[in-house]
């Protein structure tokens, strides 16, 4: 069956030439984007509450975009003036550069990893002197603790901000050829918003293994999947797809 219309689990993006642009013009094809899950950020007292006293940290651990914003509203809330001594530990450049937004860039101590945890590790651990802070949401990699765990250094995780399921109940009676989903919480929000939800002719895509994984156990039909070797984007295997079905 053809490709005509396509629903993409995510807000969209805030650049004019975006892949999905390009997507849409190569093939006629007409996307929407819509948050599945969203961020809530939780109160100063919630934090205050996991034992949490700023003042006792001296590096802070950002993983997100998100734990940046949330970091610095929980010490705006709490009234703390963060220092100037404070060490960042940024896991991408991306990560990094938002940072930018609350302090002046050059005159901080900011260390950056390649992309993923595991490659920001080294950088920690060449600083294991120091106390820790690891601003998360409520839905945490397992693997982030055990590997801060094996290192060996003086950490804390507080709950900052948290995952929550989208209201999507206007889409009941909307129909895409092709859902695309970026983690096990986008799959978790069709099933609560849908639970008599039925695949039929709809073609699911999945980005990641555990979003793999959390559609397979919902028993879910996936037919678009990314990274592979050949399309290591969501866009390179949705274009891959439409082409051999639009033909």
């Amino acid at each position: 069956m053809k490709v005509k219309t396509i629903l993409v689990s995510q807000p969209e993006p805030k650049v004019d030439n975006s892949p999905y642009s390009r997507l849409i013009e190569k093939e006629k094809v007409k996307v929407d984007f819509r948050p599945f899950i969203h961020v809530e950020g939780v109160e100063a007292k919630n934090v205050r509450q996991q034992k949490i006293d700023l003042n006792n940290f001296t590096a802070i651990i950002l993983t997100s975009r998100n734990s940046v914003d949330h970091f610095f509203r929980i010490a705006d809330e709490m009234r703390f003036k963060v220092p100037d001594t404070m060490k960042y530990f940024c896991q991408s450049e991306a990560v990094a550069y938002y940072l930018q937004k609350y302090v002046v860039y050059r005159k901080r101590k900011i260390y950056v990893g390649k992309r993923t945890f595991p490659e920001l590790i080294p950088l920690i651990k060449k600083y294991k002197d120091e106390k820790f802070l690891l601003p998360s949401s409520d839905a945490l990699k397992p693997t982030v603790p055990i590997a801060l765990d094996e290192l060996g250094v003086d950490w804390k995780r507080g709950i900052f901000y948290k995952t929550v399921i989208s209201d999507l109940s206007d889409l009941r009676n909307v129909y895409y050829d092709i859902l695309v989903f970026f983690s096990p919480s986008g799959i978790e929000s069709l099933l609560k918003n849908f639970p008599d939800f039925e695949q039929n002719n709809t073609r699911i895509a999945v980005f990641g293994n555990s979003t793999v994984k959390a559609a397979t156990e919902a028993g879910l039909r996936i037919d678009i999947q990314a990274p592979t070797p050949e399309t290591p984007s969501m866009t390179m295997a949705l274009q891959k797809y439409i082409t051999s079905v639009n033909k």
